[in-house]
């Protein structure tokens, strides 16, 4: 990966719909040398996706938690991330450093529903016990991070 692929990924992380022609305009490319380039850091991994971002609040899912996991002495990590992965109100799951062995952000209709959702979460094999942050608001989420590309060459 080379410092033009760099500045594509930043500009896709800006506007993941832009088209090749504007991302090369952007980067100083054709539109089918950006086409092959991103095609390559598609093919190899680097770009994982595109996806929409939505309002939660406007689709019905106004209550949001970040809820840390304790697992039990003899659990396998492996198994309890894929429980949470069962779980749709599970947006995020993080493996952590410290006294937590995960971090998953949840979002739900309702503190209710809320409810609920611990009570699965705890009835996963391998959960010890939660710690729940309810979030209040949302300053900002999910930007990209395009203040210092790194421009290195590799």
């Amino acid at each position: 990966m080379d410092t033009l692929d760099r500045r594509i990924i930043a500009a896709l992380r800006e506007n993941g719909r832009a088209t090749y022609a504007e991302l090369g305009r952007q980067v100083g490319l054709s539109a089918s040398a950006v086409h092959e380039r991103v095609g390559k850091l598609e093919s190899t991994g680097v770009i994982t996706g595109y996806h929409a971002m939505v309002d939660p609040s406007s689709v019905g899912l106004g209550v949001t938690a970040l809820i840390g996991i304790h697992s039990t002495d003899t659990a396998d990590d492996e198994d309890v991330a894929a429980s949470l992965a069962l779980l749709t109100e599970v947006e995020s799951c993080y493996r952590v450093a410290g006294e937590e062995s995960f971090v998953v952000k949840v979002r739900v209709a309702t503190v209710d529903e809320l409810e609920q959702t611990l009570g699965r979460l705890r009835r996963i094999a391998g959960i010890a016990r939660t710690r729940t942050t309810l979030v209040l608001s949302t300053r900002f989420e999910g930007r990209p991070n395009t203040s210092e590309v790194d421009t290195r060459d590799e």
